[in-house]
């Protein structure tokens, strides 16, 4: 997917000027990149849109006009767009509750070691790939990035119209699954073929 250059964003004062109706136009497009695996796992598929959006509101937020830092913010973000034949997505682990919120990452803790969450099309299964750095032997963060490496065939049916496509994951006693909508495939698949 092309990268983010400084051309691709407003300053501050012009994104103020379009930040609702851009606002709302990223939760729409959201709408089908974001997954439910289970009460507390949610995956949101990260794109151009959504990073853009990510870094506006970051420059917005720390006011940020010097170039350098804003080139700075583009360089982290840009590392969370997918590369040629993957899907990249950002995985929170949803805890409501302050006083269980560590009790329940305890019961996350090796779920970045493996084979514990993948992608399946037809025969296929896709696994995540964790950044590093988010988990140790005794505690994980709430918040990872991913990437799912994506074979031809399985890029094929991702592409293909009623193709089935599923997310699973299988930790523990924490087992679900969730079936791509036709929108979130399609969405999905747009990221596969770029711009």
């Amino acid at each position: 997917m092309k990268k983010i250059t400084q051309a691709d964003l407003l300053d501050i004062a012009e994104y103020e000027k379009i930040r609702d109706d851009f606002r709302t136009e990223v939760m729409v497009h959201k709408a089908n990149r974001r997954i439910q695996l289970g009460p507390e796992i949610s995956l949101t598929f990260e794109d151009r849109k959504t990073i853009i959006f990510q870094i506006q509101e970051m420059m917005r937020a720390e006011r940020m006009v010097k170039e350098e830092a804003i080139q700075e913010e583009i360089d982290t973000y840009n590392t969370l767009l997918p590369e040629e034949g993957e899907l990249s997505a950002t995985l929170f682990i949803e805890i409501t509750e302050s006083e269980q919120i560590k009790e329940k990452l305890h019961h996350f803790l090796g779920l970045t070691d493996g084979s514990s969450l993948w992608l399946q099309a037809g025969e296929e299964k896709a696994f995540a790939r964790f950044e590093a750095g988010r988990s140790e032997e005794d505690k994980i963060s709430s918040v990872h990035y991913i990437r799912f490496q994506l074979s031809p065939s399985a890029r094929k049916l991702l592409g293909a119209a009623g193709a089935e496509i599923k997310f699973r994951i299988d930790h523990g006693d924490y087992r679900y699954e969730t079936t791509l909508t036709e929108e979130m495939r399609e969405s999905l698949n747009d990221d596969l073929h770029p711009e």
